[in-house]
């Protein structure tokens, strides 16, 4: 539980300067700690620039203001929570992802408490990070396939057809799952439906693609300390302000 923590923070890290480019990517605004109503842990507001992740049927219909994308997350983990919000469609926009982490390999249900009524509605979708046929083909690298990858330092992996079934006979070698419940909500006359599966499909690719990334940089982040990753996350912070404000500037003397 605890090494998951720091490697879900650095793979956090990673993944923001992956996706910054072209004047798009992560812009931190705020990553502080918090305490409230007996909750504590790390706050972090985000914009995320998204012009060319979004689909071209969205890109066309929405201006360029509707495509910066807030998030605001209060990491008290091991339990965590992300909303999601756009302030062009305000009200008619959220995405809600609530995480609890646990030490099991996935078993419990109904793990957030939802009411009877509420959870019939729920579509329960197991990601298995070692499973290929789960990775789309433009998303698929080699070097971070969990099934081919063998850890230098821990010596976990590669992760074979039948991991889960034995990864609990390991005494030494810690497991954990993540249950996260995603909501979303896209009012918008004659897309809703359309952009809401397309979202929870999304989502399902992220959280498949960060894990599997997460495993095979476990030698990178695995000695890593808690101070380590804050001061990683500053570091990060100025490099993505550079990137985008560098970007900027290029962009607007190329266009004189």
């Amino acid at each position: 539980m605890n090494e998951y923590q720091v490697g879900q923070l650095y793979s956090v890290a990673e993944a923001s300067k992956n996706e910054t480019g072209g004047g798009e990517g992560v812009e931190v605004l705020k990553n502080e700690p918090y305490e409230k109503d007996g909750e504590k842990g790390q706050y972090t507001h985000k914009i995320y620039h998204l012009q060319s992740k979004v689909p071209s049927f969205v890109r066309m219909l929405a201006p360029a203001s509707a495509l910066n994308i807030h998030e605001k997350a209060w990491n008290a983990y091991p339990y965590c929570r992300t909303v999601i919000t756009n302030e062009y469609m305000k009200e008619n926009f959220l995405i809600k992802i609530e995480t609890w982490h646990k030490p099991d390999m996935g078993h419990l249900e109904n793990v957030h408490g939802l009411d009877p009524d509420t959870w019939k509605k729920v579509d329960v979708v197991y990601i298995d990070i070692a499973d290929r046929s789960q990775v789309e083909l433009k998303d698929y690298k080699p070097e971070e396939d969990p099934s081919r990858f063998k850890s230098a330092k821990t010596g976990r992996g590669p992760l074979g057809p039948d991991w889960k079934k034995e990864l609990p006979k390991k005494t030494d070698c810690p497991h954990m799952c993540c249950y996260k419940l995603v909501t979303v909500k896209f009012k918008w006359w004659g897309l809703q439906n359309k952009v809401e599966n397309f979202i929870q499909k999304q989502e399902k690719r992220l959280f498949t693609n960060f894990h599997r990334q997460l495993f095979c940089w476990i030698d990178k982040w695995i000695e890593l300390t808690m101070e380590d990753i804050r001061r990683m996350e500053e570091e990060t912070r100025k490099e993505l302000d550079e990137v985008r404000d560098g970007e900027a500037t290029c962009i607007i003397w190329s266009s004189i």
